[in-house]
């Protein structure tokens, strides 16, 4: 039997090798042409119809996912035909790509602009797009570990003790701390079980997907605006279906305060509601984003300066933020989960205006 040792040693090997294999396609793919820093980040960091898993668009591993458009019928189709900016013929119309979006057009491809200030805009109408871009594909990939991790911990269990090696020594403290230190301070002892299986959701959801967007070759989901802004709805929707009226009482009616003072905090409390939302959206959104911007900028150095100082420069320090990204992953994960659970707490905790809040 081959040990678990070999196994982790094996793949090791095998992923130091896609890695090696990946990078220096890509540099041989950038001295061929002239680089552009500012594109090549925004096309690892965006999402896409299609997954430039290694090497180059001409010579290297690309995943061609499928296109589903509704445009008064529906359009199912590979993206690999947009490939060197064709022009797709559906059923019910023609399609093009530019710049990540599908725009309707003509047999010809034709785009239309206008202008705007000073800034071009398409005219073209845009059909809905349903299709499964690699953040989709991800997200499923990335949900179907979990299954499986989960799924494994709990048979792991014999005789209601876990093996002290597994895994599941690792997620079963994970659970435990955002039991302990996370639903039960901020929601409370009669209420927390309620929600701990949304905080666990989020926070396995959210963390499983900044450690697999560290990996080379695979898309940076939380580093997604529309992602986050889902998990920040998710939010706002538990927070406020579960809101007592004592909490809309204490939003509108602050306690211990002028009553024209009230009158002012009232829209400010309103408003409060959808801000605090938000601010989860952009906190992830801007630290995932943020540290893969910085580790591809000290990469895209290398290629532009072409000198060994640079290249040592940019590695070490490469290296350390890529270090600090799997830090942030876990941080990150922990903000998020804490203040859902501070928002949801305030929202199901009733505030006692004679005598005290409890």
């Amino acid at each position: 039997m081959i040990s678990r040792n070999s196994i982790f040693f094996f793949l090791f090997l095998f992923f130091s090798f896609f890695v090696e294999s990946s990078e220096s396609s890509d540099f041989n793919h950038m001295k061929e042409d002239k680089m552009d820093v500012a594109s090549t980040i925004l096309n690892h960091i965006s999402d896409s119809h299609e997954w430039h898993v290694a090497g180059t668009h001409k010579h290297g591993i690309v995943l061609h996912l499928p296109v589903i458009l509704w445009n008064h019928g529906l359009e199912i189709f590979s993206s690999s035909q947009f490939s060197c900016g064709n022009v797709v013929k559906g059923k019910y119309g023609y399609y093009k790509m530019f710049r990540g979006t599908i725009y309707q057009t003509d047999s010809v491809g034709s785009l239309s602009y206008s202008s705007s200030r000073g800034i071009g805009v398409l005219n073209n109408d845009k059909p809905w797009d349903f299709s499964i871009t690699k953040n989709v594909v991800s997200i499923l990939i990335s949900s179907f570990l979990l299954f499986y991790l989960f799924i494994r911990m709990r048979r792991s269990y014999r005789n209601y003790q876990i093996n002290k090696w597994s895994l599941g020594i690792f997620l079963e403290y994970l659970i435990l701390f955002i039991r302990d230190e996370i639903a039960i301070p901020n929601i409370g002892n009669k209420k927390y079980k309620i929600f701990l299986p949304f905080l666990l959701t989020s926070f396995f959801f959210i963390l499983i997907n900044n450690l697999m967007g560290i990996v080379p070759g695979f898309p940076n989901v939380t580093g997604n605006i529309n992602i986050t802004l889902g998990l920040a709805m998710m939010t706002f929707i538990v927070t406020n279906i579960n809101s007592n009226m004592s909490y809309w009482k204490h939003i509108f009616w602050t306690k211990d305060v002028p009553i024209g003072i009230r009158f002012l905090l009232a829209p400010i409390e309103f408003f409060g509601i959808f801000i605090r939302p938000l601010t989860l959206c952009i906190r992830l959104f801007a630290n995932i984003t943020a540290g893969h911007i910085i580790i591809l900028s000290f990469i895209c150095l290398i290629f532009i300066f072409k000198n060994f100082f640079i290249a040592g420069f940019s590695i070490i320090f490469g290296f350390f933020i890529s270090m600090l990204e799997i830090m942030v992953a876990f941080l990150q994960a922990f903000i998020f989960t804490t203040l859902s659970a501070l928002l949801i707490g305030m929202s199901v905790k009733n505030y006692d205006f004679d005598n005290k809040t409890h």
